[in-house]
């Protein structure tokens, strides 16, 4: 069964329905953060996707950093022209390939990230091209501009924002046409609902696609206790994992999970085809075959009124199930 495919934005990008997220397939900075990397494995994760019609690839410089886009280029070697692929630039990466933690807009930082991007992917375009996070000491016009130019050029096919509000959004688009942007949705996570952020993108005709579909893994029903956690997992850290909000989340899955029940389909599935439903690109990232597979299974599920009704009264919009990130990672949301 392919995967239907949906117009991103009105820019002229097509996509099918469901997305890739690749990020943990390397692992992210020192050690990896869902687990082991098993590189044979998800290169067989990319290609088997493909097959089934799932030729969009998310990714970002700031994963490994560098490692990987260059596992990227190693799955999509010979066969370029199949694949969508969006990476990210914005965190500061220096000289010796160390992340500075420090967000860059500035135009010759953009230029000099895409060369170092299209290096690492071995390739001489990038499909879609997002601004990781928002430079708050860059005019987000200047930073617009320049990734226009690459347009231009010819090194990116479509730009593509980050994490920002309505406000930025239209600075930016008032600058360059931009097509897609991307921030955490998930039957846990609605802020960009609440903010009118997607009512702003639809408004302008931009494409919305949602990562972290899978509140990071909550909804996947596999996480019953704090200890299903390794040790080093980031998720330890973060609100919503914390006691006050995790067997209150608990809970919630659990009502998930018996609608999904009913419909004889798993619970990620659910989640997944209920943003489908809302005309929304989600990009779960896995690294196991099993798993893409599943996931693009969710795009064929069809969701009743009834049903999202039920998924609504579960889950109303607003919500608390705890902050998606520490208090340093949340200041940077615009």
């Amino acid at each position: 069964m392919e995967i239907k495919k949906i117009k991103l934005g009105n820019q002229g990008l097509t996509v099918p329905q469901i997305g890739l997220g690749c990020m943990g397939m390397t692992g992210f900075q020192e050690g990896n953060m869902y687990g082991k990397a098993d590189e044979q494995e998800a290169i067989a994760t990319i290609h088997r996707s493909l097959e089934l019609g799932g030729n969009f690839l998310d990714t970002a410089d700031l994963y490994g950093p560098f490692k990987n886009e260059q596992l990227i280029a190693k799955a999509i070697d010979g066969q370029r022209d199949q694949y969508i692929i969006a990476s990210k630039f914005g965190w500061e990466i220096d000289e010796n390939d160390n992340v500075t933690w420090a967000i860059n807009g500035k135009k010759e930082y953009v230029k000099k990230a895409v060369e170092r991007s299209l290096k690492h992917l071995n390739t001489d375009y990038i499909d879609l091209y997002y601004m990781h996070r928002l430079d708050k000491n860059t005019p987000i016009e200047e930073t617009v501009e320049a990734m226009g130019e690459l347009v231009k050029e010819g090194k990116i096919g479509y730009i593509g924002l980050s994490e920002v509000s309505s406000e930025t959004v239209r600075r930016a688009h008032a600058v360059h046409p931009v097509t897609a942007v991307q921030s955490e949705y998930s039957l846990f996570e609605r802020t960009v609902e609440e903010r009118g952020v997607l009512q702003t993108l639809s408004e302008l005709g931009i494409g919305f696609v949602a990562y972290s579909p899978l509140g990071r893994g909550f909804l996947s029903g596999e996480i019953r206790s704090i200890d299903d956690l390794p040790e080093d997992d980031f998720r330890r850290a973060i609100p919503r994992f914390q006691k006050e909000y995790f067997y209150k989340n608990i809970e919630l899955v659990k009502a998930i999970e018996a609608l999904a029940k009913e419909k004889s389909v798993t619970s990620s599935q659910l989640a997944l085809a209920w943003i489908i439903s809302k005309g929304i690109l989600p990009i779960p990232g896995t690294k196991r075959r099993k798993y893409v597979e599943q996931n693009i299974a969710a795009s064929t599920i069809e969701l009743s009124e009834a049903d999202l009704a039920r998924l609504d009264t579960i889950v109303p919009l607003g919500t608390d199930t705890g902050k998606p990130y520490d208090e340093f990672s949340m200041g940077l949301i615009d």
